[in-house]
C-alpha cells in the first residue's frame, strides 16, 4: 500500500510514461511542475499556449524549453479547447490546467461536442492529502466541482474515491461518510444519506469498499476519539477516504491542511472525465501541482 507521495513517484518510474497536455500552460508554476515531472520520468509534456510567454518563463526559471512539445496558441480559450481536443483524440492521457481560471477550464471539459464528459457521467473532484499526523494518505471529495451533491452524486463520488484508493494499493478502502455528528439524526440530511450509503455497502450494493456513516471527522480519523465514543466500526479511526456532505466542508478541510498544518503535501484531479484532469488552484504550490500530475498519472 502506498502511504506517501514519494512512493507514488517510485511506483510511476516503473510504468510507461503518460502523455500530459497542459491547457494555457504559460505560467511559472505549471511549467516548473511539468519540468520536474519530466525529470522524475513520469510524463511527457505538451504545453498549449503562447510560445513567447512559455519561452520567457523557461528562460527566467532556467528550464530547457526543448524538454517540452510547445504548441503555439496565443488565445487562452482556444488553447484550452485545443488541449481538451488533443486528449479527446487520444493524443494525451492527462489534461492539466495552466494559468486559466477553473470555470474556463471546466467549460472546455464539459463542451458537448469536443469535451471529455462521457454520456451520463458525473464529474467530481478527488483530492489526496499526506499529513504527517496521520499514518496514511487521506483521499477525499468533493471540494471543487459539486457544490451540494445529491444522493446519486454521493454514490458517484464514493466510486471515484474507492477507485483512487485502489490505485494506491488499498484492497478494500474504508470510506467515512462525514457529517457534523456520528449520531443518527433524521433532521440532518447528511446523517440520513450517510447511513443509507453505509447500509448499501453492508448489502453489497456499493462493492469493493467498507462504508460507515454518519461519522464526525474526529471519530473518522482518530482511534482514541472513536474509542471514547464507543464506536464499534471497521472504518472509525482508520478511514482511507472521506466523503464530505458538501463543497464547503470539503474545501475548508483541504485548505486547513494546506494553510495551517506543517509538512502537508496534497494533490487533486477531476475524476469521471475521459481522462484524469489536473485541477489545482492557480495559487497552489509547485509541489502540489507536481503531486497532482503524479496522481493523474497513477489513475490514468
Amino acid at each position: 500500500m502506498i502511504t506517501n507521495f514519494d512512493q507514488v513517484f517510485e511506483e510511476l518510474r516503473s510504468k510507461t510514461k503518460k502523455r500530459m497536455i497542459a491547457a494555457w500552460g504559460v505560467d511559472d508554476h505549471t511549467i516548473t511542475a511539468a519540468s520536474k515531472a519530466i525529470e522524475k520520468g513520469i510524463v511527457e509534456v505538451t504545453l498549449v499556449g503562447d510560445r513567447d510567454m512559455i519561452l520567457a518563463v523557461c528562460e527566467k526559471e532556467h528550464i530547457k524549453s526543448d524538454i517540452f512539445t510547445i504548441i503555439d496558441n496565443k488565445d487562452e480559450l482556444k488553447s484550452i479547447a485545443q488541449a481538451v481536443g488533443m486528449v479527446k483524440d487520444g493524443e494525451g492521457d492527462i489534461l492539466m490546467k495552466g494559468l486559466c481560471s477553473t470555470d474556463k477550464y471546466m467549460r472546455g471539459i464539459l463542451n458537448k461536442e469536443r469535451g471529455l464528459l462521457p454520456p451520463k457521467a458525473v464529474l467530481s473532484h478527488v483530492a489526496v492529502v499526506e499529513n504527517p499526523n496521520y499514518p496514511k494518505l487521506i483521499i477525499m471529495g468533493d471540494m471543487a466541482v459539486i457544490p451540494a451533491p445529491d444522493f446519486k452524486q454521493k454514490q458517484a463520488i464514493c466510486k471515484y474515491l474507492v477507485k483512487t484508493a485502489k490505485a494506491f494499493g488499498i484492497a478494500k478502502p474504508k470510506v467515512a461518510a462525514i457529517a457534523a455528528t456520528e449520531q443518527m439524526l433524521d433532521g440532518m440530511p447528511a446523517c440520513v444519506e450517510a447511513a443509507l450509503l453505509a447500509k448499501m455497502s453492508d448489502r453489497g450494493q456499493i462493492a469493493g469498499c467498507s462504508i460507515d456513516g454518519p461519522l464526525a471527522l474526529d471519530v473518522a480519523i482518530n482511534r482514541e476519539a472513536a474509542s471514547i465514543k464507543k464506536l464499534n466500526s471497521e472504518v472509525a479511526g482508520d478511514a482511507d477516504c472521506l466523503l464530505f456532505p458538501n463543497i464547503e466542508s470539503a474545501n475548508v478541510f483541504y485548505k486547513v491542511n494546506s494553510m495551517l498544518c506543517k509538512g502537508v503535501r496534497q494533490a487533486a484531479v477531476v475524476a469521471g472525465a475521459q481522462a484524469p484532469c489536473v485541477l489545482s488552484s492557480r495559487a497552489d504550490s509547485i509541489d502540489t501541482k507536481l503531486n497532482s500530475i503524479a496522481l493523474a498519472a497513477l489513475t490514468a
